[in-house]
């Protein structure tokens, strides 16, 4: 009867607490494990942390049931002992897992570009990658977003181009020095080409036929939030990978709509967080130029003032003093 005992004093305690607090600890509890258990799902982190858990739970049962009887006082000694070295365990194991939260954590939503800058981006990106995938050239095209990715442009080589369709289509053009490695875009710029990606586990692609430009987008995307739209060099196939995960195939429209679905996801979360912490603010006081510390001008929203921002002012400056594009051939491009 001595074994029941530890299990009579827990249901003694769980009913000397109200109703609703236990089960709102209950649903507390549930929702940590789920959210772990759904950031991990997929990886191969998932299999070790169930075998750790199961372990973990038979453990803590077996010191709690005999590790209050004298014959067994050592059970309970080592599973203290034990729980202490699993907890540095964990560090190592998911060590990986644990730094893509951290930077999931400090991302910042896709706030600097305007919608007309996203519209471009997507525009140009599309319509390079319908042409990649007619001709059956492979590509592999990063978004850059909140998450710096110049530790990664080691051995690439940095343009710091103007986006174009046809300065996309000439990199990745088969015999080019560039074109078996990704591009990086940046708001409405190239800046880098030719830049190697962390490929994925092959254990972690849903189709093992998937080759090394699959393998690259899975890989980056694990580490950070940028968008890569990968091209088959085999099928022509165009998908997107985000977050660790490739979609279906698509066509030029619907890369189009989803590449300016997920790009503008972020900038109206931010948009919509601007807005309710300025309403929140206290009325800010007029300044000497007669406008208020918001940043409003006449009434203007201050979200349409990233349209005169300087770094704006400055493109449009270089832009003017630059001499007018001249059209090129299809056959110069190639």
């Amino acid at each position: 009867m001595r074994l029941w005992t530890p299990i009579q004093d827990l249901l003694d305690r769980i009913s000397a607490y109200p109703p609703y607090v236990v089960v709102a600890e209950l649903l507390l509890i549930w929702l940590v494990v789920y959210g772990i258990l759904r950031f991990v799902q997929g990886t191969r982190a998932a299999g070790a942390l169930k075998g750790m858990l199961v372990v973990l739970i038979i453990a803590a049962v077996v010191s709690r049931v005999l590790g209050v009887t004298e014959a067994f006082q050592r059970i309970s000694y080592l599973y203290e002992r034990f729980v202490a070295l699993v907890a540095v365990a964990l560090v190592v194991i998911f060590q990986p897992e644990l730094r893509r939260a951290l930077v999931r954590l400090g991302e910042t939503p896709f706030f600097r570009s305007t919608p007309s800058d996203i519209a471009y981006t997507v525009n140009e990106i599309a319509e390079a990658s319908a042409f990649l995938s007619r001709a059956r050239f492979g590509g592999l095209i990063v978004i850059e977003r909140s998450v710096g990715l110049t530790g990664l442009l080691e051995g690439g080589t940095v343009l710091n181009s103007e986006l174009s369709a046809r300065l996309l289509q000439t990199i990745f053009f088969p015999g080019s020095a560039l074109h078996d490695l990704a591009v990086i875009v940046r708001g409405r710029r190239i800046h880098a080409a030719g830049v190697q990606l962390p490929l994925a586990d092959p254990s972690d692609m849903p189709d093992p036929r998937f080759g090394s430009r699959h393998r690259a987008a899975v890989g980056l995307t694990k580490e950070c939030d940028a968008l890569v739209v990968v091209i088959s060099e085999e099928t022509g196939g165009m998908r997107i990978a985000e977050r660790g995960r490739l979609s279906a195939p698509m066509d030029e429209d619907q890369l189009r709509d989803e590449l300016r679905a997920r790009l503008t996801r972020a900038q109206k979360a931010a948009a919509a967080a601007a807005k309710q912490a300025a309403a929140s603010a206290p009325d800010p006081a007029v300044g000497s130029d007669g406008h208020g510390a918001t940043g409003e001008v006449d009434g203007q929203d201050p979200n349409s003032m990233a349209e005169h921002h300087p770094d704006a002012e400055d493109e449009s400056r270089i832009a003017r003093d630059l001499p007018p594009d001249e059209p090129r051939s299809d056959k110069e491009v190639a």
